[in-house]
């Protein structure tokens, strides 16, 4: 005699429930796959991956209907899926094209190898290569195989639904991004579709199936409720991710995509380099460089690159020849930054002592990687620096030589409010220098305050044309606010400008390497600033943002002592504090060009209480939903549902490690629980007998005891159980019910380990 969820097991499924699975299965894996659009570029990998899906599905469903065991199905499912990763991918090596070789096998550790140095080092969205394509296919594959044996094998459908939300959460990690509504909905429908087809496809002998199913559904459905409330509502409080989108590689990354409020309102800050340099003062150190606007996102340069040690790197610096130009050295090492760029000083002409394949890129005097990543690396930089005069730079040009450079071009429905504070800041100008000084001037003086938090509340985190107006208007942001208007003005002004990303120079930590002090540099030093070409001179760099950094000032020749240098450029930064944005009308802050440490205004605790609040939640929500799942059954079995009652007693002997079996009757499990557990016999026996009435006897005659006495009676027994089991177990049953994903009767439930009574 077995027990109903036993005989409901052990009878065949409805006809068509198996494919309505399948079909359920294949619609959460597809939903699980939409946000890895977000880290790589749509192509033929979806098609690839939807269709390898589909293909292992489809033949586990077949295997299943000629009634193989769940070792032969899987067997057949990842046949399927190495034949097709074969043909696919690596057919050229096998045999008749689908038959793998040991060549074949040679090959896969090799495109392995290749898409993790992709995803390392490159900037999302990734570009489709076969390596990548290798990658994200097969994964999807093999997750279908495990999926497909947790679900339609073992009948574990909540543990699948982990597992698939587990994956789609890896792309959100790796490039943080606002709530994807539309696709969290799909999911989470898709995922409470299949727990709702897994219940239907299980008949049960009672006449009150339905009343008994909805337990399962209705308890899915508040899970899924409560996940969507966190995902949309709670989740934009909670500070993003540790990898930002410009590296998918340990420690922290640099965003080329100006999106660095996210990085930088981080509570935690990390040493990402050491820093040491021949100059009186820690230079800036630059990563990469944005020309390309197209009136919402400044995009990187993607211009001509040299191998690094071909001898046609960087080359020399080319100024007028009146032009002072002075020559540092500067050592950097790399303490916890992983990034496809390596940060240098401007204008370098030299690097070396880089490890692996690196390239120059002369446009903008930077250093990308080809194989390998900034992470442990120790390098030199050898930088020649302009210094001309105030004269000298006040005679020349802000111009460049090709009037079709994209560092002249501005979008056609620019707001006009950036042309025209352009014009009226630098109305007393005679000169292009003067009039860029004048808007460092501005920018410093005052009249703007440096913020992390403002921009985010007004809805202008961004570097867009109408962020700049917002952030003009309101006069409150961070570094990629001043950027990004001081660029896009200048530009008004027919100077070509661009944004440059790198770090802010770093602190003294007390040591000396040959003489020179060593300087740490922060994650939180992760900066963005203008440059403006000069004819004759190059790229000048300016710093507009208010508190941060040292302002760009030249010296008249005269001024300048015997021997001194005569000019300078953005320099040393002091310590970083967090006394709060800088008061206008406080006489002691320093303006202009007098150099201030970062503002980074005061700590906000809302992300910190929020991710106390988020853990708590997620810790608590195993045993609000084994609460809920209570009240349904007792619910059910107060309505004469004696099986609701029985799966009380089953659900709490699961949470309790103590075996349920499916080749156990209800009479020989009643029993081991009287013996072995001590639970209450006349409770026990009530119970027992409600079940095997409800099961076998006619209709007429299932009422046997009360259904008040029998839900007693099942919380009688339930209480017995936890009572006698040993702290430690109770703890984990209320915190971590394993009866929310094993069934009564599953192997997982009849090979729990015993548990001792105290």
């Amino acid at each position: 005699m077995l027990s109903a969820d036993t005989v409901s097991a052990d009878r065949p499924t409805r006809r068509g429930g198996e494919l309505a699975l399948t079909v359920a299965l294949l619609a959460a894996l597809v939903a699980a796959l939409v946000p890895v659009i977000r880290v790589a570029r749509p192509g033929a990998w979806l098609a690839g991956a939807v269709l390898l899906a589909t293909l292992v599905l489809v033949a586990g469903y077949i295997a299943r209907r000629f009634r193989l065991p769940a070792v032969a199905v899987s067997l057949i499912e990842a046949g399927v899926w190495a034949a097709f990763m074969t043909a696919v991918f690596l057919g050229s090596t096998a045999l008749l094209w689908v038959i793998p070789t040991p060549e074949t096998v040679r090959a896969v550790p090799l495109l392995f190898e290749r898409a993790m140095s992709q995803i390392v080092l490159g900037a999302a969205p990734l570009d489709e290569t076969k390596a990548l394509s290798f990658l994200i296919v097969g994964s999807m594959g093999l997750l279908a195989i495990i999926v497909d044996h947790v679900v339609v094998t073992a009948r574990m459908p909540l543990l699948a639904a982990i597992g698939i939300v587990s994956v789609s959460l890896i792309p959100s990690i790796a490039v943080p991004h606002e709530v994807d509504v539309p696709a969290f909905v799909y999911l989470a429908v898709a995922i409470l579709a299949l727990l709702r087809v897994e219940t239907r496809s299980r008949e049960k002998p009672l006449e009150r199936v339905a009343e008994r199913s909805a337990g399962v559904p209705a308890t899915a459905l508040g899970i899924g409720a409560v996940a969507i409330i966190v995902a949309v509502v709670a989740t934009p409080l909670l500070p993003a991710p540790a990898v930002p989108a410009g590296g998918f590689g340990p420690g922290s990354g640099i965003d080329a995509t100006l999106q660095l409020g996210d990085d930088l309102r981080r509570p935690a800050q990390v040493e990402v380099l050491r820093v040491r340099t021949s100059a009186s003062s820690a230079p800036y150190l630059r990563a990469t460089t944005l020309s390309r606007f197209d009136g919402a996102v400044w995009e990187p340069d993607r211009v001509r690159t040299v191998p690094l040690d071909s001898g046609q790197g960087l080359g020399p610096v080319t100024v007028a020849d009146d032009i002072r130009v002075n020559e540092y050295t500067t050592t950097v090492e790399v303490t916890n930054l992983a990034s496809r760029w390596a940060p240098v000083s401007f204008p370098a002409v030299e690097v070396t002592g880089l490890d692996g394949r690196w390239a120059a890129v002369p446009y903008n005097r930077t250093i990308v990687s080809q194989s390998g990543s900034t992470q442990g690396q120790s390098y030199e930089i050898l930088t020649n620096q302009p210094r001309p005069t105030l004269e000298q730079i006040r005679g020349m040009d802000a111009r460049t030589p090709d009037p079709l450079d994209e560092t002249m071009n501005l979008p056609d429905d620019m707001p006009p409010i950036i042309g025209e504070l352009a014009v009226e800041v630098t109305a007393d100008a005679t000169n292009d220098y003067d009039r860029l000084i004048a808007l460092q001037r501005w920018f410093r003086g005052g009249a703007f305050n440096y913020s992390l938090d403002a921009p985010v509340e007004d809805g202008f985190d961004g570097s867009g044309a109408e962020a700049v107006a917002q952030f003009l208007e309101q006069r409150e942001g961070y570094c990629v606010h001043f950027a990004s208007a001081f660029a896009l003005m200048a530009r008004t002004l027919n100077m070509p400008s661009r944004i440059v990303v790198g770090y802010l120079p770093g602190t003294t930590n007390g040591d000396v390497v040959d003489e020179q002090p060593v300087y740490s540099v922060s994650s939180q030093l992760l900066h963005a600033w203008p440059e403006v070409y000069f004819e004759n001179l190059g790229w000048v760099p300016f710093e507009p943002t208010a508190g941060l950094g040292v302002p760009t000032v030249f010296s008249p020749a005269a001024s300048a002592p015997e021997g001194a240098t005569p000019g300078a450029t953005p320099g040393a930064t002091p310590q970083p504090t967090s006394t709060g944005p800088l008061d206008p009308n406080d006489p002691n802050n320093p303006r202009d060009d007098q150099a201030s440490g970062p503002t980074i205004g005061s700590v906000n605790p809302l992300p910190g209480i929020s991710i106390v609040l988020g853990i708590l939640l997620l810790l608590a929500m195993p045993a609000l939903a084994r609460g809920v799942r209570n009240r349904q059954l007792a619910a059910a079995a107060r309505g004469g549902d004696a099986a609701s009652a029985w799966t009380i007693v089953q659900d709490a002997a699961i949470d309790l490690a103590i075996p349920v079996p499916a080749s156990e009757t209800p009479r020989a499990f009643a029993y081991r629980l009287v013996d072995e557990y001590g639970v209450p016999p006349d409770e026990m026996n009530g119970l027992l007998i409600a079940i095997e009435r409800a099961s076998y006897a006619p209709t007429r005659s299932r009422d046997f005891l009360g259904s008040e006495g029998v839900t007693d009676s099942a919380f009688a027994v339930r209480a017995s159980l936890m009572s006698g089991a040993p702290r430690a177990r109770q703890i984990l049953a209320l915190v971590a019910p394993r009866s929310l994903i094993v069934r009564p009767g599953s192997v997982y439930a009849a090979g729990a380990a015993k548990v001792r009574l105290r």
